[in-house]
Order: C-alpha cells, then structure tokens, then sequence
C-alpha cells in the first residue's frame, strides 16, 4: 500500500505546523481542517487555540480552564474539539485534503476526535498533519500504519530542502 497519509513528527516548538502551511501552500486541491496555535500573554504561552482553515476559532486548552482533562497545567476543552476541530475534519467534496495539526495528547482525549481521525484515515481522502512524537497507544497506532507516511522533523532538517522536496513528493507535488 502507498503512503496516502502524511505526518510530521517531532519534539515541540520544532516548526512542524509551519512546514505544514508551507505545503498547503503549495497544493491546488481543496482542503478542511485545522490548526493549533499557542495562545500567548506577555510573552508567556498561556494556552492553545484551534483555528480551522474556513476560519472558525475555539480553545483547545488554557491554564485557567477547569476541565477533568489535563495536560500539564493546562484543562483541555473538549467542546471546542468536538464543536470546532472534529467538523473541519469531515471533507465535502470527493477529493478535499484533510488538514489536522495536530493528534496529540489534547485531541485524544475527545473519543469523537480518534473515531472521526480514523474514519478519515481509513477513506479515499488524504491527510496531512503532525503527530505528537510521543504517545499512547491509538498515536502509536496511526503512525504504524502502512498508508501512513512518517517523516520525522528536528531543528537541524526544519528548514533544509530534502525535508519538503520529500512531502511534496509524497503529496505528488513536485
């Protein structure tokens, strides 16, 4: 089986999201999906947002939200996961791209977001996104896929060529 499925991995802060805008970018196909961001207050991260690519917004986590999921100081706000993220995942048109930045530890905690995250997985469409590098079982899962393509990003390959000759390609877009 081919690689119709593509995700970065790497340690944080690393510019996975950003080599992914910088894909999307670059393909002439429609897309859905979304993009996590920190959301920052002087200077000091504070939290994270969730911004779909037809620009709704929504909070996927924040050091003052009381939830029962955690990561870190940080209450994980399943709503906007499941009102927000998990929509922007479900493509309209036969040949949409699904963007998901990221499957990360936030995300799994909402049931809805791995079922649909694997209903897409198992479709016609193809994904592109980042993928926390460490994980449970369900991350471990996705990135043993055989139609998943894997490429694993540090600060020292971030900004060379090969890096997104090799996506684009993967992407069928070189």
């Amino acid at each position: 089986m081919t690689a119709r499925n593509i995700f970065v991995t790497g340690p944080p802060r690393c510019g996975k999201s950003t080599l992914i805008e910088k894909l999307i970018l670059r393909i002439e196909k429609p897309m859905t999906g979304f993009f996590t961001r920190e959301i920052k207050e002087k200077g000091r991260r504070i939290g994270f947002s969730i911004t779909t690519l037809d620009g709704k917004k929504g909070v996927l986590a924040h050091e003052n939200m009381k939830s029962r999921f955690r990561v870190g100081k940080y209450g994980v706000n399943l709503e906007d996961i499941d009102q927000i993220a998990v929509p922007s995942m479900l493509p309209a048109k036969p040949d949409e791209i699904v963007v998901i930045d990221e499957v990360g530890k936030m995300e799994c905690f909402s049931l809805l977001f791995r079922q649909t995250l694997m209903k897409i997985l198992d479709s016609d469409h193809q994904v592109i996104g980042s993928i926390a590098q460490k994980g449970d079982r369900f991350i471990q899962k996705i990135k043993a896929r055989d139609d998943v393509l894997l490429a694993n990003m540090s600060e020292k390959n971030r900004d060379t060529p090969e890096l997104f000759s090799l996506l684009l390609s993967a992407l069928h877009y070189n």
